[in-house]
């Protein structure tokens, strides 16, 4: 986004192609994190431990059907176009929904570690 904002055209271009090939690092890591927590939590179950594997799918299927296409879609596209900044609009709130869903999981996980204590679990 910066770079688009104060970068030249073929910059923001260099940047966009270069996106699609963090995907190669990323979506294994994201993969082998989904499939750790899974692993972890086992047969276990309850609000929170729930909460995080339904989070987990919703943030899959939003890589999957909106992020990935996306990245592939803005590093072909040509820039400053008004499809290319509508698919970079839905691009950066699914993105902001995911980064969202992901805190909230990781906040769960470390109140089922014990690292953080809620305030119901101190009354």
């Amino acid at each position: 986004m910066l770079v688009e904002l104060f970068g030249s055209h073929e910059l923001v271009v260099t940047v966009k192609q270069a996106i699609p090939w963090g995907l190669i690092v990323l979506i294994p890591a994201l993969a082998l994190t989904g499939a750790s927590g899974f692993s972890i939590a086992g047969n276990r179950s309850g609000t929170r431990i729930d909460g995080k594997r339904r989070r987990m799918l919703v943030i899959a299927g939003i890589g999957l059907l909106v992020l990935t296409p996306s990245a592939f879609y803005l590093s072909a596209g040509t820039p400053f176009t008004t499809v290319f900044t509508l698919v970079q609009a839905v691009e950066l709130l699914a993105g902001a929904v995911s980064l969202t869903l992901m805190a909230m999981s990781v906040r769960d996980g470390f109140e089922l570690s014990g690292r953080f204590r809620t305030n119901a679990d101190r009354g």
